[in-house]
């Protein structure tokens, strides 16, 4: 066991790409815990998923050592979407590296994790990063950090996370600024799990920060909120291969493998205390709620049993996402997925399409609405089709988020344009630098997920950032637009929309479906409607069949009798006839607002 003046514990934070994970690999070389023949880049980054697009999705932590002090270092996630991530792996330190990138300054991400390191009172160590690029202006980032965050610039270090320069100085701040965690090794086991995963062999591996008291091997365990106890098979550290030891004192962040087999007994934010003599319960964290929601559909209905399993053992992995099973005329069985945002979203359907080798369909992403119907009564929607019928609707509430942009001076005219054609309410311009400018609006969160970040990115070359935190529900009025085809809503196009902009969906669904749809044997009429009224209307021409093809000459009753007959077929088929809409023509209906 470390003394606890030895100990310092940290996470590194910042926004994406500013160089957390690089940073981790020099201090890794640094202080030799891995074997330069073993070395590669992003080190702590295992997931294949992760390798491949150059982010962090899970927060990862290991062990070092450095001029006699034990540094356990945390390496977190920068995307809006996993800043959960962010939050519980910051109550298992004393203090943060704050690193911002010396050519781009402050973004969105740098200031909402800065608020975070404030909130939960951590010491906070500035570094500027990426001082070897041409376009890297440290003064300028310097004096920007001084005058919105309040760190005086010459207390700013200075490093090249890529080159290595300057890291062993960030060590020895870091044991200099962040103050040695507080505990008492004699008072009853308190162990806060910040992170857990699913091993096929050895159930759930569960990353533990100890507070008070030790955690031995073997001994056995209460897990207070899961009401359940365990014996400690296995407890170790990263040093960042797991590696055994007997015992973790205060202070100590490390692993515990206790023969668990569902990842629901050791949730994040869960205490763990001896079951002889057990602690009081430590301050959790609030479960991450979904805020976008989507089906996903097996693109061949006999894989949903498969998708199902999936979606299980995902599951075991990423406790933040939720699934119910629900039934679509148009695609069959799949389920009602939420998910924390866009590109958790996307990440999760790659890894089920990776990982499971399923083929899916997803809907258009929505959210999830409060309904008051007329008998007063409050119904949750996430799904267009569950939303009741428009005579039965009181009123309907949405989600709204605060929206926190950092922009070039330059693009805030098309920014305040994007987010005022997105309903969005400004609630603060301000002036960070002659360059910079913060925009805070409330919007509704059903204006963002579609591609509001892409429009973003496009209207500013890339120069500007986004954060988002919900701001709860507003009423507003929104309508439910329904795709009939041939009179039968099909309920994989219908979606909830502001009343003004009900008209335009309708209309661009409708053109949409007129290409995609193949011509059948009888005129297809493609309709959008709110209720009853219809509100805008594309026929699919029926295909032509030369019946008279065989009649050169003759009497003209020959002819007319043909074409009755054709048109007497017509009829009975239009009575009978379903319309075939071909798989490829729902995804691409789906993607219609991209």
């Amino acid at each position: 066991m470390t003394s606890l003046d030895r100990i310092r514990n940290f996470a590194v934070i910042a926004h994406i790409d500013h160089g957390k994970s690089t940073l981790a690999d020099r201090v890794l070389e640094l202080t030799r815990a891995v074997d330069p023949r073993e070395m590669r880049a992003q080190y702590l980054d295992s997931m294949e998923l992760e390798r491949e697009r150059g982010i962090t999705i899970k927060a990862q932590n290991v062990r070092l050592e450095w001029k006699g002090h034990v540094l356990h270092l945390i390496d977190t996630p920068g995307h809006v979407d996993f800043g959960y991530e962010v939050s519980r792996s910051l109550a298992a330190c004393e203090g943060v590296v704050l690193l911002v990138d010396a050519s781009q300054g402050i973004e969105a991400q740098t200031l909402a994790n800065t608020y975070l390191a404030l909130e939960h009172d951590l010491a906070i160590v500035p570094v500027l990063n990426k001082i070897d690029l041409p376009a890297a202006e440290p003064d300028r980032v310097a004096e920007e950090i001084d005058r919105v965050l309040g760190i005086p610039a010459q207390d700013i270090l200075r490093i090249s996370a890529k080159t290595g320069e300057g890291v062993p100085e960030v060590l020895d701040a870091i044991i200099e600024h962040i103050p040695p965690p507080k505990g008492d090794g004699d008072a009853p086991l308190q162990g806060l799990i910040f992170d857990s995963y699913y091993d096929m062999y050895r159930g759930v591996v569960s990353a533990v920060r100890v507070f008070n008291g030790t955690m031995s091997s073997g001994q056995r365990l209460r897990f207070l909120q899961a009401r359940a106890a365990h014996d400690a098979e296995e407890i170790g550290v990263r040093l960042p291969a797991p590696t055994p030891v007997a015992s973790l004192g205060p202070g100590e962040v490390g692993y515990l493998i206790a023969g668990i087999k569902d990842v629901g007994e050791a949730r994040v934010g869960e205490t763990v205390t001896d079951a002889a003599r057990p602690g009081q319960a430590l301050e959790g964290y609030r479960d991450p709620k979904p805020m976008v929601f989507c089906g996903l559909y097996p693109v061949d209905g006999d894989e949903y049993a498969d998708l199902r399993e999936s979606l299980e053992k995902l599951r075991l992995n990423d406790s933040s996402f939720t699934y119910e099973p629900e039934t679509s005329g148009a695609l069959g069985f799949g389920f009602r997925c939420g998910f924390l945002g866009l590109l958790h979203m996307e990440i999760v359907r790659e890894r089920l399409e990776r990982e499971y080798d399923l083929e899916l369909v997803a809907t258009a992403p929505n959210v999830e609405y409060i309904v008051h119907t007329t008998e007063g009564a409050e119904e949750i929607v996430d799904n267009p089709s569950a939303m009741p019928p428009a005579n039965a609707v009181e009123s309907i509430e949405e989600p709204y988020v605060t929206i926190t942009v950092l922009t070039p001076t330059e693009y805030v005219g098309t920014l305040m344009d994007l987010c005022q054609q997105r309903r969005g309410e400004m609630a603060k311009l301000e002036y960070l630098s002659e360059e910079r400018v913060e925009l805070v609006y409330t919007m509704p969160l059903a204006e963002i997920v579609l591609d509001f970040f892409d429009q973003l990115k496009s209207r500013t070359r890339g120069y500007a950032s986004l954060d988002y935190e919900p701001a709860g529900y507003r009423p507003s009025d929104l309508a439910k637009v329904d795709v009939l085809l041939n009179g039968v809503p099909v309920d994989a196009f219908s979606a909830i929309v502001h009343r003004d902009r009900a008209y335009d969906y309708g209309r661009r669904m409708a053109t949409k479906l007129r290409e995609l749809i193949p011509r059948q044997l009888f005129d297809v009429p493609i309709q959008a409607a709110i209720g009853g009224r219809i509100i805008a209307r594309e026929t699919v021409k029926a295909r032509r069949k030369d019946v008279l093809a065989k009649c050169y000459g003759g009497d003209i009753t020959r002819k007319r009798k043909l074409l009755e007959r054709q048109k007497e077929g017509k009829r009975r088929m239009k009575q009978i006839g379903r319309v075939e809409v071909p798989q490829e023509a729902f995804v691409a209906a789906l993607r219609l607002e991209e």
